[in-house]
């Protein structure tokens, strides 16, 4: 077997691995029921509350806009806060110095923050189905197209999620600094609110990056027809959003293992060595 390929299968069964793991960590299964269930009584209370100068219901007008919050913010916090720690505990230099290491970890990270995703997906889309009326007017298109955009979305957004942990020193610049300008994105995209009411210029600068497109396709899955009117020309691009989305994770993925490479560079074994005696003198 191909060297390469050999690393990337032994990576992908250490993602598989560690899924299986967090799924009997209760403080891992906590955090997807408490979420879950935050949001599904969130939707299900607002069920009926139109939209005001709308026929859309509150729930399912914001339904789009929670599963794209939840790819952005699930594929670049999970895998940042990751990589910090394992670059901490010498992980990050282990792979580095084995044959391919880097595209093992990587591929190993990706399928371990894609299985993340699921538990949340579920809970988050087969409940809705049963009490939001007129949710997915697409029909079974329509599901099909929100998975695969779920799985491509996830894809794009990893890249940035290697990017901020490897400019974060430490697992508590992850939620300050380094994850400022994704949340600055964010907050840009559409996802939280209409981008029509953004100045022109950061409506450009939205559409640069995958956030926009996937919640502007999760919009065309779950919204109907006539809320077109709402995006950018008052028209629905698919194919465009499929086109952006398909391109950030092709070439992010690309080139995470050289990001990666450069940062283990900066690694050493005795760096490694200092980072564990200051932990355990901050625990004594």
């Amino acid at each position: 077997m191909n060297p390469r390929a050999h690393a990337i299968r032994i990576g992908l069964q250490r993602g598989w691995t560690e899924f299986k793991l967090s799924l009997r960590a209760p403080e891992d299964m906590s955090f997807y029921v408490v979420w879950g269930l935050g949001i599904l009584i969130y939707l299900f209370v607002n069920r009926d509350n139109a939209v005001e100068g709308t026929s859309l219901s509150v729930a399912v007008l914001a339904l789009p806009g929670v599963l794209a919050a939840m790819v952005v913010f699930g594929a670049v916090v999970g895998p940042a806060f990751t990589l910090v720690l394992e670059r901490e505990d010498g992980t990050l230099l282990r792979a580095k110095s084995a044959p391919f290491g880097l595209d093992a970890y990587v591929a190993g990270q990706v399928l371990f923050q894609f299985l993340g995703v699921l538990p949340m997906l579920i809970l988050l889309l087969v409940p809705p189905a049963f009490f939001l009326e007129g949710l997915a007017p697409q029909g079974a298109v329509g599901w099909v197209v929100a998975v695969v955009l779920v799985v491509l979305g996830t894809l794009a957004m990893l890249p940035l999620g290697f990017v901020v942990g490897s400019l974060a020193r430490k697992a508590v610049h992850v939620s300050t600094g380094a994850m400022m300008p994704i949340m600055g994105l964010a907050a840009i995209s559409g996802i939280f609110s209409p981008i029509t009411v953004l100045w022109g210029w950061l409506q450009v600068v939205a559409q640069v990056f995958p956030m926009y497109w996937l919640g502007h396709a999760l919009r065309w899955v779950f919204l109907p027809p006539e809320a077109a009117a709402l995006e950018l020309g008052g028209r629905w691009n698919l194919l465009g959003a499929f086109v952006v989305i398909a391109l950030w994770g092709a070439v992010g993925l690309a080139l995470t293992p050289r990001i990666l490479g450069r940062m283990a560079q900066r690694e050493s074994g005795s760096a490694v060595e200092a980072r564990k005696v200051e932990r355990l003198q901050r625990l004594a």
